[in-house]
């Protein structure tokens, strides 16, 4: 870009996000970037439309441009997503939270409100934290009931963003292992977990989406068997980490509802449910264990 003012900024994001050639990228991402470069608020798109970008301040908004138009995510860029009314940092190591996973934390509270007597021991297992946004976010949730979070990840350096996110966020209350799945846990743990969330990798990995997705790690989004593979480990594991009652909440795709409900009930669960998100796919299935 030559233009060099935000006013003349905001007209060529304008052409950008009309020019078919750019993969039709959200003209957020473009103004959210030249906000993070000029470190102004929102409404000096408004008030500030004047202020002129010193060279150094261009060069850093045209080179986050072209990042955008190569595929990199605008999170990546700044370094940061917003989820739950938290910030939390994210980098090529972690998926960057999305929206639709606010659903997923959004039921489990639902379902601890709903309990007719209080929980007695107050753990809950996050499997595959990543960022840590679902641990993190609910954790914060719960400080104040005294609930423990145990977060696992296989990657030690998601786990490292995960650790600075929960500092940055102020939450004391959550544990993390390094873990593939439950591996790193004993099933002799008392007291057991009476809540384990999820949000693995379900995207088959023949998926031709998965080309669009190049700057997040793979490893978290795909898996085999159609995408199941994971959902299928991870549920069939459960009952020996949750106490009778408990609940399994996991996060899958928009086409896995009814499959992952089968699942659920093929290991026993009871009170198996799927719950849609904002766009009205089936994104969360909730079950308790006997």
């Amino acid at each position: 870009m030559t233009a060099s003012t935000i006013r003349q900024i905001k007209q060529q994001i304008g052409q950008l996000t009309n020019d078919e050639s750019n993969n039709q990228l959200p003209s957020f991402w473009f103004t959210d970037w030249l906000l993070h470069v000029i470190d102004k608020p929102a409404i000096a798109l408004m008030t500030d439309e004047a202020y002129q970008l010193t060279d150094s301040e261009l060069a850093q908004f045209n080179a986050g441009v072209v990042k955008m138009q190569q595929g990199i995510p605008l999170a990546y860029l700044t370094g940061q997503q917003e989820f739950w009314s938290l910030k939390f940092s994210v980098n090529e190591h972690t998926l960057i939270p999305r929206p639709d996973t606010e659903v997923l934390v959004e039921q489990v509270l639902n379902w601890i409100n709903a309990q007719p007597t209080q929980l007695s021991n107050k753990r809950l297992l996050d499997l595959g934290t990543g960022s840590g946004c679902i641990a993190i976010s609910l954790a914060h949730e719960l400080k104040h009931a005294n609930w423990q979070v145990v977060a696992v990840d296989l990657s030690s350096e998601a786990l490292k963003v995960a650790q600075q996110n929960a500092v940055s966020n102020n939450v004391a209350n959550v544990e993390f292992i390094q873990s593939s799945w439950y591996q790193a846990l004993s099933i002799y743990d008392e007291p057991k977990f009476d809540i384990i969330v999820s949000n693995p990798p379900y995207i088959d990995e023949t998926d031709e989406h998965l080309a669009h997705l190049t700057a997040e790690p793979i490893s978290a989004l795909s898996s085999p068997n159609q995408g199941l593979a994971d959902i299928e480990h991870i549920i069939q594991q459960a009952p020996q980490y949750l106490r009778t009652g408990g609940l399994l909440a996991i996060e899958h795709g928009h086409d896995q509802g009814a499959t992952v409900r089968q699942l659920f009930l093929d290991s026993n669960f009871e009170s198996v449910y799927t719950v849609k998100d904002y766009g009205g796919n089936d994104r969360v299935t909730l079950g308790q264990a006997q």
